[in-house]
């Protein structure tokens, strides 16, 4: 599964430099945000990238990348997003596959 930004639940809130950007993701929690930040910090291109929920009664982030060399901050976001995603569906799979391991060894009639 890719992201596009314009399919993610983000808003670009502060625009005046590209290359450092605060997104609000509504919706999300500490779930999406601290695997989020991980998984872009891994970027050699991003300086510094961090997130907060603005308030417990209230599910918004407000996360912000800052980068290096003028990149767009939304293309490491959608390389994060990318990347989070396929760690999800490896992961996905390879729990699929135990439990379809397991299921066939206990259909097999015991020696």
């Amino acid at each position: 599964m890719n992201f596009d930004l314009w399919e993610t639940p983000t808003v670009q809130a502060d625009g005046a430099d590209e290359g450092c950007v605060t997104f609000v993701l509504h919706d999300e929690d500490h779930t999406l945000g601290n695997s989020l930040r991980y998984m872009i910090m891994k970027n050699a291109d991003v300086e510094f990238c961090g997130y907060t929920i603005t308030h417990p009664s209230e599910s918004k982030i407000n996360f912000r990348i800052q980068t290096r060399g003028g990149i767009p901050a939304a293309e490491p976001l959608r390389r994060g997003l990318n990347e989070l995603s396929d760690v999800c569906q490896h992961v996905l799979n390879t729990f699929q596959a135990r439990v379809n391991e397991f299921k066939e060894r206990q259909e097999q009639p015991m020696e």
